[in-house]
């Protein structure tokens, strides 16, 4: 099964918002890794903005010909900014505002009453929404209760044991994935992952329907250039 691969530009606009300047021009940069081959464009604008920005959105939205999936807390203002511009997905990630970068999932039953809300009105706005979530089959059935299409699996366990043991650092995630698929909900997974990890994950991974890899991307497009570079992921994405 071929994998969707949707590219997380955060780190290229932490490079533009570095200078103040629009260089590099994250809208020019999805459009390539569109032309390049990628299947969807990700962006998490954080409350400091340090990386994406809401006000990125909207221009994503009018000029990208694949899917935009827009992740983070959903705040009132990250649920007003995703609602402006209806992406093709929403990706709820319980990170604070000083987390330097993503580092837990959802505790989908501690917090169902939360996200059943919120995953109701994104849902009446015709947006799939997806919980990211750790590798643990009972975060998938509170996912499902709480009315989420998808989840997204949090790798950065994977990604670090993979090294020293693969079956291992998989095992969690392949459990996970087939209560997944056992309760009819669609299947995601990001953290971590490069060109090293992803290729053993996406083949014993059932039902994985899209990867969102930001950061190796982008430290891998320093040496070989971004149009190698999706390339490759894209050719381990449908090993």
């Amino acid at each position: 099964m071929s994998t969707r691969l949707s590219v997380n530009l955060n780190k290229v606009a932490l490079i533009r918002n570095s200078r103040g300047h629009n260089q590099p021009d994250l809208l020019q940069v999805a459009l390539d890794c569109e032309r390049f081959g990628a299947e969807g464009i990700t962006l998490h604008p954080r409350p400091d903005q340090r990386h994406a920005r809401y006000d990125d959105l909207p221009l994503m939205k009018q000029h990208l010909r694949t899917e935009l999936n827009v992740e983070g807390n959903p705040t009132r203002a990250f649920i007003d900014a995703v609602l402006a511009v209806c992406p093709a997905q929403v990706t709820l990630v319980p990170d604070a505002p000083d987390a330097l970068t993503s580092n837990a999932g959802w505790d989908t039953i501690r917090h169902q009453g939360f996200l059943k809300e919120v995953v109701a009105e994104f849902k009446q706005h015709g947006i799939r929404t997806s919980l990211f979530i750790d590798p643990q089959p009972a975060m998938a059935d509170g996912a499902l209760a709480c009315g989420a299409d998808r989840v997204e699996l949090y790798t950065e366990a994977y990604a670090r044991q993979f090294s020293s043991d693969p079956a291992a650092a998989l095992a969690p995630y392949l459990a996970t994935a087939e209560r997944v698929q056992q309760l009819g909900l669609g299947l995601n997974a990001g953290h971590d992952l490069n060109l090293d990890n992803l290729r053993y994950f996406q083949q014993h991974i059932p039902g994985l329907q899209e990867v969102s890899i930001g950061h190796a991307l982008v430290c891998d497009a320093l040496y070989l250039g971004l149009e190698e570079t999706l390339r490759r992921y894209l050719t381990e994405c449908r090993a």
